[in-house]
């Protein structure tokens, strides 16, 4: 039988609960077991697809083209693997198909309640992960914290699936805040005793806590918690403050975790193997101590989480070039009136990521424009490739008016363009291209250098693609068109060639990174940037 691992969270949000569902999973894995993870959050929206990046972050999309928070990064990043449309679960998909159930009849004119019908509908989408993925345990993470009432439905659910599948093969992992009073120099855990007392109300027993804060407990604090909890003082679990992420399953390893819930499951332990998780962690404590300077240039750089996967991935080349990485946040809108000279005097690359909408798209376009002068290497993403295009043919083809129909439909020269089977469709998610596409790579490119491979998928989130009328003007002047989805004849990869490096793709790079395993594309731009 699948075993089931929920991780919930207490006290406040923002403990850490997906970097903790991601490190018990790779423990896992690492042992042996096949694993899936899973994502609950509470929230009405259907997805994050329409949400506004400064309250959410950024839109994580998988392999399947399904639009997910955030946190489905770190678990692909984490445990390597690709997840599905089955990872992520919001309320309000929830509601919408119970509500679906309702007109079509499926009730039998019944009254519609929270239990039983949502509460069904929550524990079908679990189950359902289990049948999809054919895992041996799926982790569940349940966003917002307990006590909240947009979630006190998925609570109610994991009671009744405790119920029906036992103690056995389920677990309850409390994400709690041990917070540290400067006044009587000490950890309290009486916010942590309400949060358990909290979820007990409801009907679930904790099995682990993980216990967030910036020192280790006491055995004396883990003999209060545990009595207080009634959970065994070696399940609690110290989750203190790292600079290093990556390194949370190995501290969660050597308290061992994975060990407590194998034991509490009753299966085989099998030997660990951590080989590669160690020596990333070695390769991240001896970096070259100087740093290479990185400038992130976009509109939501208020919020970092707007771009968590980029930024992992620039890290994730230095990782593997043995070099530190200092990341700078430039806000787009503000260039649009400075000398740029100053602004990059010390910046080594350039990153033009995502993004939707006309703010701060001058300021973008101006950076490209000096960074191609300059010869600064430069790695555009998404939207970064569309004004990358739009540049050129401002700058280099004369095209002065050459615009996007998402800013400005009336352009004489629309160098993005809406497709036109496209432009019928109302629904803002009906004209995307989502999830993975194929494209193939022109031989002789630096993107043919970059993969060392002819076909390879990656992952879009879009609606504008490059407008085909201009290909052979762009060309002429020195834009290579190095990858194409031949299916659709679609640009995805263009490079200008009397430039050291200069490359901008249509696709999110960025999604298929990972921590052992740098992304081609940012390889690239952080060895341009060491040269």
């Amino acid at each position: 039988m699948t075993k089931y691992v929920f991780v919930t969270g207490g006290v406040v949000s923002g403990l850490g609960k997906g970097i903790t569902s991601a490190s018990i999973a790779l423990l896992l894995k690492a042992r042996g077991y096949k694993v899936f993870m899973q994502k609950f959050d509470p929230y009405i929206n259907v997805d994050p697809g329409t949400m506004s990046p400064y309250q959410h972050g950024e839109v994580f999309v998988t392999a399947d083209g399904a639009e997910t928070d955030l946190d489905l990064g770190h678990y692909e990043r984490f445990i390597d693997e690709e997840l599905n449309y089955s990872s992520s679960v919001s309320m309000g998909k929830i509601y919408a198909r119970v509500l679906d159930n309702e007109r079509r009849g499926d009730y039998l004119g019944g009254t519609v309640q929270i239990v039983p019908h949502v509460t069904n509908e929550i524990k079908k989408s679990i189950y359902e992960s289990s049948y999809s993925s054919h895992a041996d345990i799926i982790i569940t993470e349940i966003g917002g914290t307990v006590g909240d009432i947009e979630g006190a439905a998925i609570l109610e659910s994991l009671r009744q699936i405790r119920y029906e599948l036992g103690i056995k093969n389920t677990l309850f992992v409390h994400t709690t805040l041990i917070p540290f009073l400067f006044g009587s120099n000490e950890l309290k855990t009486k916010p942590t005793q309400q949060s358990i007392i909290e979820l007990r109300r409801i009907g679930i027993q904790p099995d682990i806590i993980v216990a967030r804060a910036n020192n280790c407990l006491s055995d004396e604090l883990k003999s209060k918690l545990s009595l207080f909890s009634s959970i065994a003082k070696e399940n609690i679990i110290d989750a203190i403050d790292t600079n290093n992420i990556y390194q949370i399953p190995i501290n969660f390893h050597k308290q061992k975790i994975d060990e407590i819930i194998i034991d509490h499951f009753g299966i085989a332990k099998k030997r660990i193997n951590l080989k590669n998780w160690h020596k990333l962690i070695n390769k991240v404590e001896n970096l070259n101590e100087k740093a290479i300077e990185i400038a992130i240039v976009g509109k939501y750089t208020s919020l970092q989480d707007a771009y968590l996967s980029v930024a992992e991935a620039i890290k994730h080349a230095g990782y593997e070039e043995s070099k530190n990485i200092n990341i700078n946040w430039i806000d787009s809108e503000n260039l649009e009136k400075k000398d740029l000279k100053k602004v990059f005097k010390n910046i080594d690359g350039i990153v033009i990521p995502g993004g939707f909408g006309s703010r701060g798209i001058e300021g973008k376009i101006k950076t490209i424009q000096y960074a191609r002068e300059n010869n600064i290497p430069f790695l555009g993403l998404c939207l970064g490739m569309q004004l990358a295009t739009i540049e050129f043919a401002r700058h280099v083809c004369g095209l002065k008016d050459a615009n996007s129909c998402e800013f400005d439909d009336s352009s004489a020269n629309l160098i993005i363009d809406i497709m036109e089977e496209q432009k019928s469709i109302i629904n803002l998610g009906g004209t995307m291209r989502l999830g993975n596409y194929d494209c193939e790579i022109k031989n002789n490119t630096l993107a043919h250098k970059l993969y060392k491979k002819r076909n390879i998928k990656e992952r879009h989130r879009h609606r504008y693609e490059f407008n085909d009328k201009y290909r052979s003007l762009l060309e002429k002047h020195g834009i290579v068109f190095s990858g194409i989805n031949k299916i659709s004849n679609l640009v995805e990869i263009i490079e200008y060639k009397n430039h050291p490096f200069f490359i901008a793709c249509q696709f999110h790079p960025e999604f298929k990174s990972r921590p052992i395993r740098s992304h081609p594309l940012f390889k690239g731009l952080i060895r341009a940037c060491k040269k």
